[in-house]
């Protein structure tokens, strides 16, 4: 790719900064978004790929400033207002009230680049279309990807529960990513949560339950789901924090009674 245009080896630069990213990878994702970056200034998925890799990496004040530059491209975007709030929170138990003061230089997107991130019709996908993650898919909301991308998102969540009843959790997983690119759905983050659970991923299952949370805060498998993580990830008090929230909704809920009951003796 040497020869390539500019644009193209941002594109390749962003699309391997993915692949570093699902690695865990993050030094080499920050590496290759920034080259993306120098390429194509203000470019999405670079910036957003670049902010989860900081975010990892626990360099919040950097993923605060690629957040906040993605939503200025497209202030549409759910992942990077979700992203601005975590860092806002982690930020300010972290450095306190004056955590704002700290910060690096936010750049000023220029008008040009706030206006190319259109969404194309889903017949005719184009290369500017914002990341997935931007499409809330919630109930009772317009789908950016119209009614193809929410059956293809419904689809592959089914394969995803096809391939648990089998006991092939890992390839479950994938399957569920993908139909959260599409569509952000409670069911889908708790059953790959459940998946992330059995293969032993318990920070990842939290992850996936809070996000769950978030779409619909009462979920009763979202809380029940990632009390059972943090229990093994030894956060027993915020363990029984969900228990007692999802036993509010469901007093007799048995399995969440034992739950209780063996963090009340950890």
């Amino acid at each position: 790719a040497g020869e390539a245009a500019a644009e193209e080896r941002s594109v390749l630069l962003a699309n391997r900064a993915a692949c570093h990213l699902k690695e865990g990878a993050c030094s080499l994702c920050v590496a290759d978004c920034s080259g993306a970056l120098d390429l194509v200034p203000f470019g999405i998925k670079p910036l957003l790929r670049r902010a989860a890799a900081y975010e990892a990496l626990e360099r919040y004040q950097l993923a605060y400033v690629d957040y906040k530059t993605a939503l200025q491209v497209d202030c549409s975007i759910q992942a990077a207002h979700d992203g601005v709030n975590r860092m806002t929170k982690a930020l300010l138990e972290k450095d306190g009230v004056n955590w704002r003061q700290k910060l690096p230089p936010i750049p000023t997107v220029p008008l040009s680049a706030q206006t190319r991130w259109s969404v194309p019709s889903a017949e005719a996908p184009g290369a500017n279309a914002p990341p997935a993650t931007a499409l809330r898919g919630e109930p009772g909301e317009s789908n950016a990807l119209g009614s193809a991308g929410t059956e293809r998102a419904q689809s592959l969540k089914e394969e995803g529960n096809e391939l648990v009843k089998k006991g092939n959790h890992k390839k479950a997983v994938e399957k569920y990513s993908e139909s959260l690119k599409l569509r952000q759905e409670c069911a889908t983050y708790t059953n790959r949560a459940l998946c992330y659970l059995t293969l032993k991923q318990y920070k990842e299952a939290v992850q996936d339950c809070t996000e769950a949370l978030r779409l619909d805060p009462k979920n009763v498998k979202a809380l029940y789901r990632r009390a059972q993580a943090l229990k093994e990830l030894k956060d027993y008090r915020s363990s029984i924090a969900d228990i007692k929230s999802l036993l509010k909704t469901e007093p007799k809920n048995t399995a969440a009674l034992r739950l209780l009951q063996e963090l009340n003796r950890a």
